[in-house]
């Protein structure tokens, strides 16, 4: 399989830019403000200049085509938001719930079952078979003339258990339900899994970690009995038509910063671009097949999405806060085991240190959290090791901790908890912990 190797920061910084210095760039901010996350590279005018176009079409909301904004029309005709801001409030993670209604930047993944159907196209180039009428994903709105997919109502059932020192906590346990269904009733084998907008910390980096130091990592079989058993997504990329590793989402399953920005653009706002062209309707949907279409070949021209990937590879990295009990909690932290999984460290080519907490493979996380959505080489109950870097800045950027995929943990300690899977030990052995224990760990994980 053919794999990217990645640019050294100054090196992509320096492409399509040749008056870039060749010289170590300074990828952190000790910005801790709600606007952290939007803090940019100190850039040259001409790599600046695309950094704020890319932004412009990141933040300011689209709309329908036909519009006097023709740079930006093309919304639509099914869609879940009109911009990149309502899944990232400045630029962190997503909300579950907002204004007492289900959020925007909570999707529902809809999939079927591969089946017999195991080669088909859709499965290689997708990694999934969509449902065959509502496609990949529900859209909750839609432009004129046209019918919104359906609606989704959240509600929570909280359960209460303990830690062994007797202390009461409390998890809360989702439930969604999709009314409204304007084209018909969902295939009866479907799987919808809700997965919440990640937070976009450091994507220029993790694009340039050399993929061999994320797959020295993996251990499929376990065979060193750790229980830990880490396994790259392989991911089919349709900009370079070819067959990599995933390193972005929730399931690996994007492996270049410009292909998850493609994939959210036609997924959440139906932007037709060059690597996932057309709208995005189903056969069955003939009011969206029909809609009126912009001006462009593409809502999103390869030069626009090239801007928009740009943006998000040239936002800082919070840098860690070492507060008073930091290194307790490290201690901790490795202690436990976390550090299989998240791994601290890795040097890039042009010796910039980063610390994202993270092997980028997957993991059994168990069945409590298993979203039931295969997604090419990811099972239902595998997820990628989310990132932690800037974790105690989520509640800050976007106003709210949402942790895991789907949003449900409101704390770092109901994360840990719905630990299930390959991280059950981990998990039992944070159970364990004396509650001044506890609070050095997530203080720990709070400053990095």
């Amino acid at each position: 399989m053919k794999t990217l190797i990645p640019l050294t920061i100054t090196a992509f910084l320096a492409v399509g830019c040749s008056h870039q210095k060749e010289e170590k760039q300074n990828i952190y901010t000790d910005d801790r403000s709600q606007f952290a996350l939007k803090q940019a590279y100190r850039l040259d005018d001409e790599a600046e200049d695309k950094h704020i176009l890319g932004k412009s079409f990141f933040t300011i909301p689209w709309a329908e085509a036909p519009s006097a904004t023709t740079a930006r029309d093309g919304l639509g005709p099914l869609y879940s938001a009109n911009t990149c801001l309502h899944c990232h409030p400045n630029n962190g993670v997503g909300l579950p719930v907002e204004n007492g209604v289900m959020s925007r930047s909570l999707v529902m993944r809809l999939s079927l079952s591969s089946g017999e159907n195991i080669n088909n196209n859709l499965t290689m180039t997708h990694g999934f078979l969509p449902e065959p009428t509502y496609g990949g994903q529900l859209s909750i709105h839609a432009n004129t003339n046209t019918a919104f997919e359906g609606k989704v109502s959240l509600s929570y059932q909280n359960i209460v258990q303990k830690y062994d020192d007797n202390t009461s906590y409390e998890l809360q346990v989702p439930t969604y339900k999709i009314t409204n269904l304007q084209y018909g009733a969902l295939h009866k084998d479907v799987n919808i899994a809700p997965h919440i907008a990640l937070a976009l910390i450091g994507l220029g980096a993790i694009e340039m970690i050399d993929a061999r130091d994320i797959l020295i990592h993996e251990d499929v079989d376990d065979r060193d009995k750790d229980g830990i058993s880490g396994k790259a997504n392989w991911v089919f990329n349709p900009e370079s038509n070819a067959t990599e590793l995933g390193r972005f989402t929730w399931k690996a399953a994007a492996a270049s910063v410009k292909q998850q920005a493609a994939n959210a653009a036609h997924n959440d706002m139906s932007l037709s671009n060059p690597l996932y062209p057309g709208d995005n309707c189903t056969s069955y949907q003939a009011e969206c097949l029909e809609a009126e279409k912009g001006s462009h070949d593409f809502d999103l021209p390869m030069k626009r999405l090239d801007a928009i990937a740009f943006y998000l590879k040239t936002l800082k990295i919070p840098k860690e806060r070492k507060t008073v009990h930091f290194a307790k909690g490290q201690e901790i932290f490795n202690n436990l085991g976390c550090v299989k999984c998240h791994i601290s460290e890795y040097k890039l080519s042009d010796t910039n240190i980063i610390r994202p907490y993270s092997d980028f493979l997957l993991h059994d996380m168990g069945e409590a959290l298993s979203d039931g959505h295969s997604l090419f080489l990811a099972d239902k109950n595998e997820f990628r090791t989310p990132p932690l870097w800037g974790i105690g800045l989520y509640e800050k950027t976007s106003g709210v901790m949402a942790l895991l995929h789907d949003g449900r943990a409101r704390t770092i300690e109901e994360a840990i908890l719905w630990h299930g899977g390959e991280a059950s030990k981990q998990q039992m052995a944070f159970k364990a912990l004396s509650k001044e224990k506890r609070d050095y760990l997530v203080e720990f994980l709070k400053g990095i």
